[in-house]
Formats: C-alpha cells, structure tokens, sequence
C-alpha cells in the first residue's frame, strides 16, 4: 500500500481565503480602514511570517492598548473559525482511500492551532495521522519529520517506504525540498503561480489537490510506469492521467502554461466529476495521536505549512 503526505495550509485547507477573511471581519470590528486590508494580507505572507509581527506591527500602527498575545489569541480562534476543506478535497482524500493508500499529514506550525484545524474541518477522520512541526521538535524540509509521519501513519511498506511515498505541497522551501531531501516524489500546487527554484524540482506540478491526487493515483495504476506503483489489485481501473498536471521538466516560465498529454496535442477540457459518496473509513485515529507529545502552547513565531 502507497503512502501519501500532504501538507495542511494551502493545500488541504484554503488558508489564505481564512486569513483574508479574518483581516476584514477585523477591521470592520476596530472601525479601521477596509482599505488596510491588502497591507495585512502582505504582512502576513501566507503564513510564513511569524505571527508575533504581524500582529506587533498591527498594534503599533493601530494604537492597540493590548498585549500581542491576547490579539494572538483573538487571531487563532478567528482564523481557525473560518477555515473549512473542500469539498473536493475531501472527495479526492476518499478517493485515494479508496485505492488503498495510506494518508498522512505533515505541517510546520505551532502545535495548538494546527491541531484545531485538523479536528475543526473534519481531517481527522480522513487521515491515518499526522506530525505538526512543534511538537515533533523538527520541520519541513528536514527528512526526519516524513520519516515521523510515516511511522504515525503505522505505513509498513513491502520495501523501501520511500519509493512508495508521495508529498504534496504549495511551498517549495519546504515541502518540494523536503520531499527531494528525503527521496520521495512530489506534487507541487502551483496556484498559478510560475515555478522558480533551481536546485529541486517537483515530480509534477497541478493547479489543485484534486488534480494532484488524480495524476498521482493513475501513474500508481500505470504498471509499466518507470515513476509509478504496479497495481496492487487485480480489475481495478485505470484513471485517466489527464492534462491538469504537468512533469516537472516542462514546468513553464509563466502560471498559465499546462502540458496536454500528448506532444502537440490541443488542449481538452475538463468533463466534472460527481463528488464521491461517504465511505467509512477503516483507520480508527486513536492510534496515531497516541504517539503524540502532550500538547505544548502556541509558539508565536512558527511559520505555518
């Protein structure tokens, strides 16, 4: 059985959407002006700036007579209240399920919020288990915290785990190289973004988890694929390898660029998918958080991912 690792923020959650929301239900809720908004969201830098100065320049600039922390605190419950998964990204986790892969999720962060999210959004019933940066006292991109995920996810591969094991992630830094330094192929979700590391590439490239997952399942089922898995059960069917993923070798100087399936080939489009049914999912999550260290508080300065 194959493993796939997916990071949280952006890519399992639209974390940015959360965070755009927070930042105008706060100024309105100050009296401050909507016009601010686009300086907040640059602050914030998709997460990765530490959130002591976000909200440290926020106080300055407004004139807060509070302390950080209580607006840090203010910050979690408000993002976290905003946060939900697709429901297409739910479908593609089923999805994978389905197919008999192992689902792990791997996420730079302070331990607190990012648990809350992953219970709060229904994750942890669709996962075998998880690592959070603080906790595990290491993160993306260090090879050790996939070998963490790995183990929590009880993944008992026939041979070696990495040849079976996928990342999926939107932030090169950390997710791409991670994956590269640990040996793993990965999944980049450019968000229409042009992709500009020169030292590591992705494996493929997508637009969206969902046509991540998709590409990733049908090279699984290819059996005379040099990238894939053989196909672990007899009958199963193919998945159409589809155009909304591309290899890395063609990964295009600018975000509209998308490789067709066929050199030359014209571009097709797209038919919709019904969302899978609800299927129980046999992995109880006891077992995974039973090897998780007590719960520490929020580290202010973690960069989420």
């Amino acid at each position: 059985m194959p493993l796939l690792l997916l990071d949280l923020d952006n890519t399992l959650l639209p974390r940015d959407a959360a965070f755009r929301a927070w930042a105008e239900d706060f100024l309105a809720e100050n009296g401050l002006p909507a016009e601010d908004l686009d300086w907040l969201v640059m602050l914030d830098g998709s997460g990765y700036v530490p959130r002591s100065t976000v909200l440290g320049a926020a106080k300055r600039r407004y004139g807060f007579d509070r302390s950080v922390d209580s607006m840090l605190e203010h910050y979690r419950l408000g993002i976290n209240s905003r946060i939900q998964c697709p429901d297409s990204h739910v479908a593609a986790l089923r999805k994978a399920r389905e197919a008999g892969w192992t689902l792990g999720i791997v996420s730079n962060g302070g331990t607190l919020p990012q648990l809350e999210k992953i219970r709060l959004t229904g994750l942890a019933s669709l996962v075998d288990g998880w690592v959070i940066s603080e906790e595990a006292h290491c993160l993306k991109p260090d090879p050790l915290i996939f070998e963490i995920a790995a183990r929590r996810c009880d993944f008992r591969p026939a041979g070696d785990w990495k040849a079976q094991t996928w990342m999926v992630g939107d932030y090169g830094p950390a997710d791409i190289a991670g994956a590269a330094a640990t040996g793993l192929r990965s999944a980049w979700l450019h968000h229409g973004r042009p992709w500009a590391e020169r030292a590591y590439r992705p494996t493929i490239s997508a637009p969206s988890l969902p046509e991540a997952v998709q590409v990733i399942l049908s090279r699984a089922e290819l059996p005379n694929s040099r990238r894939g898995f053989a196909a672990s059960a007899a009958g199963r069917t193919q998945l159409s390898r589809g155009h909304l993923a591309i290899p890395a070798s063609r990964l295009a100087p600018t975000a509209t660029r998308i490789a067709s399936t066929a050199p030359g080939a014209p571009l097709p489009q797209p038919t919709p998918q019904p969302l899978a049914p609800a299927i129980p999912l046999s992995t109880p999550m006891a077992a995974p958080m039973a090897k998780t260290v007590p719960l520490a508080p929020p580290a202010t300065s973690a960069a989420t991912g």
